[in-house]
């Protein structure tokens, strides 16, 4: 019996499974039957063509409910993907492009070329600049490149959060633009 086995894995116990002498007994449309013997609940719901299935066994009587068992696990197991769907559009990945002052061209169009890639999937972009040594007393030099930056994938991201120092680091969030 495949059923029973899924069932007690997720400990959810259905029909003969359950072990209680007396259950609380809500019928398929939500409406409770009253505390009913096993045998009776057992036979209503052989009778509307369902399972009785124990929903909360800690309870005094313990709750069972008729329903179409397989449905129920059918619809949660749905619900459940949905819920890891959402979860992972929540999450998305943050990925970091470095650059540097002195960035040559074919660089920068390769890191352009990436990051677009990137972004059409959905993802967030942190650009960073990094300055060594004497390039700290010129950061509008690497402010410059990273507008560069953002305006060669305008027409893909939006400015999240304009360029700001952090340490020896000068850093922009690119988000995808809301039209792609």
């Amino acid at each position: 019996m495949e059923v029973s086995s899924i069932a007690k894995e997720k400990d959810m116990y259905i029909n003969e499974q359950i072990r209680a002498r007396e259950v609380m007994v809500i019928g398929p449309n939500g409406e409770q039957l009253g505390v009913k013997p096993i045998k009776d609940a057992l036979t209503l719901a052989s009778y509307a063509g369902f399972d009785l299935v124990l929903m909360s066994p800690t309870a005094t009587p313990p709750v069972c409910k008729i329903m179409d068992y397989n449905k129920f696990k059918y619809e949660s197991k749905k619900k459940q993907k949905e819920n890891m769907k959402k979860q992972r559009e929540a999450n998305l990945e943050i990925k970091e492009y470095r650059l540097s002052v002195t960035i040559d061209v074919h660089d920068f169009d390769t890191r352009v070329r990436n990051a677009s890639k990137y972004l059409e999937k959905g993802h967030r972009i942190k650009v960073s600049v990094r300055f060594r040594g004497r390039q700290m007393a010129h950061q509008e030099l690497g402010k410059d490149v990273l507008v560069r930056f953002a305006e060669a994938v305008k027409d893909i991201a939006e400015i999240e959060q304009q360029p700001k120092m952090e340490g020896y680091f000068m850093t922009m969030m690119l988000v995808p633009s809301k039209e792609s």
